[in-house]
């Protein structure tokens, strides 16, 4: 997936707050956006499963 060729939407979900803090280090551990991060790990989960 290439970032900014598609449409992108917010959604907002909640997590466990140490969830979200660990998940925001290792966005910026990685040089991410935690958006871009999020995006990243959730893609890779899914195409894994396919």
């Amino acid at each position: 997936m290439v970032e900014g060729r598609l449409k992108k939407t917010q959604f907002n979900v909640y997590l466990p707050a140490d969830l979200v803090r660990e998940i925001k280090h290792r966005s910026i551990d990685e040089g991410l956006s935690l958006s871009a991060f999020v995006e990243r790990v959730m893609s890779d989960y899914l195409e894994e499963k396919r």
